[in-house]
């Protein structure tokens, strides 16, 4: 397994075990169907946006407290994907 591989599957775990049954459902979610279609720059950007709290990544989601700069790309995508009926969203 290479180190890319390992990073996508720890990434996978650390989306789907949160400290909040929200993140876990929409992170986890959103992880199992585009980590193969991120760029290493948003997956990049995907881990930095692990370390924050689960509280504020998901007032960022729910866009009620501004996100900072570097994630409001990622964001919008998660963002998308969360409140999307079919859970299928163009990632470009």
């Amino acid at each position: 397994m290479d180190i890319l591989e390992k990073k996508k599957k720890r990434l996978k775990i650390q989306s789907w075990r949160r400290g909040m049954k929200e993140m876990d459902l929409i992170l986890g979610n959103f992880i199992d169907r585009y980590i193969f279609l991120l760029t290493r720059d948003e997956l990049d950007c995907y881990e930095q946006l692990l370390q924050h709290d689960d509280q504020m990544i998901f007032t960022w989601i729910m866009n009620t407290h501004e996100a900072p700069r570097e994630f409001t790309f990622l964001l919008k995508k998660i963002s998308d994907f969360a409140f999307s009926k079919s859970k299928v969203i163009p990632l470009t």
